[in-house]
């Protein structure tokens, strides 16, 4: 194997440098103690790299709830190939899963050649080469735990996805905002638009290639559309009164949102390539926060018709509605399962605001984490996280806990508050 050259390095300490200005940090506060213990063993001929590609797998794998990482200083050795393993000595320390690489240099890119082993069955389970270019080890890194991910648990990773969220630092009229897109676990951001005036609300279009979100940089709330790739935006509505909560329907097609042009606020939907709106609701009471099925069928959204904020469901070809959340007198921002049998919303408990589970089938809730402020709440593609806008120290900070409640973690910013998560779809 070739040696990294020195301005082969150089060049990717320069890009790397010039990344992470605005990057969230994940500090993890719960395991899964029922988690499978797993040993990802660092890759070998990758020292010089500015990543360590395999402790980003490791890491990405433990964020998940669903495995253990092996300590390094625990690990006996560090194979790089199968046929350099010991399994008996994997066995002794209950590991279940071994994943062993080698990074080496190929042109101006970097080649990564790892093995998914069984401990137990002493197999081999998965064998793949990811390349990338300088730029995007974290990318390939991330990939490489999608793969990982779905072959022990036959559910597709979501590693490679994206976040959308707020940030916004300084106080009264100085108050700054800006609206980021991220890697699921909050590094390699980028921002999307700055402001001196609110930003919230952001929503990804079903490809991923376009985010709609709120901003009050007219001096009243607006919704727009930007295209990711080109910067380009157009301004959809600027009705008198709220223009709030976007969201996408499953085709691309059309937006939800609520608006208060007519009044209370009340539920939409724009034909976004002709502009014209169809009134959903009209019950003189507030509805917002729409969200749609995942069969584009039907919609939610959080209604105080009852007296208090609580989930509705509306079939979009009767116009029937019913009422889905009984629990409590505070229920809202609902947002489906990727397979439809759930809804994540946030319900005021004994414990103030959290994050919820409610099964569809036979209407139980049950509550996840232990934050006492949740809001926002948005769920990862593969339905195993949620992730939402929290406090923490007085700081807005984003948290994500597991489908089950067992694993949660908390991702703040080096300064200023964030907020107003949303989760990108599948990208590939």
């Amino acid at each position: 194997m070739r040696t990294l050259t020195t301005p082969w390095l150089l060049a990717i300490l320069m890009i790397f440098s010039s990344l992470a200005q605005a990057d969230l940090t994940i500090d993890i506060t719960r395991g899964n103690e029922q988690a499978t213990p797993i040993a990802i063993v660092p890759f070998a001929g990758g020292e010089g790299l500015p990543e360590d590609l395999a402790q980003i797998v490791a890491d990405d794998l433990e964020r998940s709830g669903y495995f253990t990482p092996l300590e390094r200083r625990a690990m006996f050795s560090q194979p790089s190939s199968r046929d350099q393993v010991t399994y008996g000595d994997w066995k002794s320390l209950n590991t279940r899963y071994l994943a062993v690489g080698r990074v080496s240099q190929e042109g101006n890119n970097v080649s990564v050649r790892y093995e998914l082993l069984n401990v137990g069955g002493e197999s081999l389970m998965l064998e793949e080469i990811v390349t990338a270019s300088p730029d995007a080890l974290r990318a390939a890194a991330h990939r490489i735990s999608d793969r990982i991910f779905e072959e022990i648990t036959d559910i597709r990773g979501a590693f490679s996805t994206r976040i959308a969220y707020v940030t916004s630092s300084g106080m009264g009229d100085n108050t700054r905002y800006w609206l980021y897109i991220a890697d699921a676990d909050g590094r390699n951001s980028r921002e999307i638009l700055s402001s001196d005036e609110p930003v919230m609300s952001p929503a990804w279009s079903p490809d991923g290639k376009k985010l709609a979100y709120v901003s009050f940089e007219t001096q009243r709330p607006a919704i727009y559309v930007q295209d990711l790739a080109s910067g380009r935006r157009a301004k959809l509505t600027s009705f008198e009164g709220l223009n709030s909560a976007p969201a996408w329907s499953p085709d691309g097609r059309k937006l939800a949102m609520a608006l208060s042009k007519d009044g209370q606020p009340d539920i939409y939907l724009m034909d976004i390539g002709s502009g014209s709106l169809q009134r959903l609701t009209d019950s003189g009471s507030i509805e917002t926060e729409p969200s749609w099925s995942p069969d584009g069928r039907s919609l939610i959204y959080t209604s105080d018709r009852s007296g208090g904020p609580q989930i509705y469901r509306q079939d979009l070809g009767s116009g029937s509605t019913k009422r889905l959340t009984y629990t409590g007198g505070y229920n809202a921002r609902g947002q489906f399962s990727p397979d439809g049998e759930q809804l994540f919303l946030i319900h005021r408990g004994s414990r103030g605001y959290q994050v919820a589970r409610q099964d569809l089938s036979n209407g139980r809730l049950v509550e996840l984490g232990d934050s006492q402020f949740a809001e926002s709440p948005s769920v990862a593609p593969n339905g195993t996280m949620v992730i939402f806008a929290t406090q923490r120290g007085g700081k807005g900070v984003l948290g994500a806990v597991s489908a089950d409640g067992r694993a949660s973690f908390v991702l703040p910013a080096a300064q200023g508050d964030v907020r107003d998560p949303a989760w990108s779809p599948f990208l590939n």
